[in-house]
This record gives structure tokens, sequence and C-alpha cells, in this order.
């Protein structure tokens, strides 16, 4: 793992907008050069995957598993201005379970305009009817890529309702009304978002003319199941131990997910040589 990663740690302000808010953006997390790489492998996932969903040009893309499509997703596993940051608010017992991309193309210009609400969820499906603490325990963040710019509202923006990471449920105080507390996050290209995976969250509508494009990765404690049929195998031979367990590797098999040895958890040994017995939680 690249050492730089150190220099962009989570800040206090960052920890308390997690804490309280549910989410913060990290201005400029990518680079022009890696931003144009994803894009065009974006592109390149669409023009394929389209058709193939028989999805009309202005339906919205979803497509899970994007790491094990293109090496320039894999670059993001460990980048050095997000990584740290997962770290400080999971642990070093974490793991990627989930990637996808998201294409928002514009709405038709007769699309309805129509008051109807977003589709506001949780992630995790079951876990949020499994789990019966209120509120339920985080078990995952995501950190969402930017790849076109969202600072303008009506762009397909991620919304979400500050602070509802602590309800089990969102209630809506006018029937039929959209909820009164719904926030477009306003991101450029190349900024990333983090949200706890209990935040209320939806997509926006994209009413302009630019397509949205964003790609997720969301990691969890490594005894949770992957949310994808992850395809990293090919991977693995060349990574690294850091980036075999981010990948989801297990060298002492099943139980070193729930008790894992110090070889199933080399991120744990890193953060020690680096940062001090002392700063590293047990």
């Amino acid at each position: 793992m690249d050492k730089a990663c150190l220099d962009h740690r989570l800040t206090e302000d960052e920890r308390r907008q997690f804490d309280e808010r549910g989410c913060f953006v990290v201005p400029n997390a990518l680079p022009p050069e890696l931003l144009t790489r994803l894009v065009d492998a974006v592109d390149r996932l669409e023009a394929e995957h389209r058709p193939l969903r028989g999805l009309e040009p202005s339906q919205p893309l979803n497509h899970l598993d994007c790491i094990g499509y293109d090496d320039a997703f894999l670059e993001l596993l460990e980048w050095p201005k997000t990584i740290a940051r997962v770290i400080d608010i999971l642990g070093w017992h974490i793991q990627l379970y989930h990637s996808h991309l998201i294409v928002t193309p514009p709405l038709p210009p007769d699309a309805e305009s129509g008051s109807s609400r977003l589709h506001w969820h949780q992630d995790s499906g079951r876990l949020n009817l499994d789990l019966e603490t209120d509120p339920r325990p985080r078990v995952s963040l995501k950190v969402g890529f930017l790849l076109t710019d969202t600072s303008e509202p009506d762009r397909g923006n991620f919304h979400v309702v500050p602070g509802s990471h602590l309800r089990n449920t969102l209630e809506f105080p006018t029937v039929g009304a959209e909820h009164p507390d719904a926030t477009p996050i306003r991101a450029r290209a190349g900024d990333a978002v983090f949200f706890d995976r209990r935040l209320w969250h939806a997509a926006g509508r994209n009413r302009s003319n630019v397509t949205r494009k964003a790609v997720f990765f969301g990691y969890s404690y490594r005894w949770l199941r992957p949310r994808d049929d992850m395809t990293v195998d090919r991977y693995l031979a060349e990574a690294d131990p850091i980036r075999r367990q981010l990948l989801g590797a297990s060298p002492t098999g099943g139980f070193g997910y729930t008790s894992p040895s110090d070889a199933d958890v080399p991120l744990r040994a890193w953060l020690v040589e680096h940062l001090g017995e002392e700063s590293v939680v047990p």
C-alpha cells in the first residue's frame, strides 16, 4: 500500500460530518489522467451492456462488479486520497464487498416532471430487516467517485437526507410530497462522496444535457458476504498481501473472516508499522 495515503487521513471535520450527517465530500480526489481513463472504461462498458439489457438511451445503467471489468477501476481500491479515510472509519478488518458504476442519461424532453418521490433506500437489503437494533449498526460504507460534473442540481445528483443514518425508517410528513430535507450533493468531476450505508439516499433526476457517470466502491467488515458475484481472481496472483485482503482473500480459510490471523489481515501489521501499536484499534 502506498504510504502516501497517510497524508490523506480523516479530518476532525470529516468525522463530525460522517457521524452527524452520514456523509462528506472529498474535493479533487481523482487526477485528470485517471478521471479520463475511468470515463473511457465506463463508456466502453455502457456501449457493451446497454444493448445486452435492452435499455433505451434515456434509461439509467447500473452495472455491478465493475472492478472486475477494467484495470482502471482496480486503482480505486487503495486510492491514496480515499483509502486511509475508509480505514479511519471502519478500521483494518475490511474488504471490498461491492462495486458498481451508474450511468444516468438526460431524461427525454417530454418526460413528465411530476411530483413523485425519489427512490429512497438504505443499502444492504435484508440487513435492514434482519438486524433488530435501532439504529442498526454501520457495517459498511461507500465511496462514490463522481466522473462528471454534478455541481448544479437536476444532473442526476446523489440525494441524501442528512442525519437519516440514525433512523431505521424515513418519515414523510406530507402525503405524496418529497421529503423536506432531501438534499442534492453538489460535487464536481473527480470529487469523492463518502456515505454511511444506513444513510437514506436516492438517485436524482437528470434534467440537464449532461450524462451523469459515477463509480461506487463499498467497503465492509470481512465477515460480510460480498454483494456482487465478484470476478477479481485474475488480480490475486500479482497482488500484494494487503490488496489480496481488500479483494477478499483469506489464507486461513473461512474461519479467517471471523477470527482472523495476522496472515488474513496484513493491513493491521502495516498500520502498526507506520502508525504505532497504540494508534491501531485491536
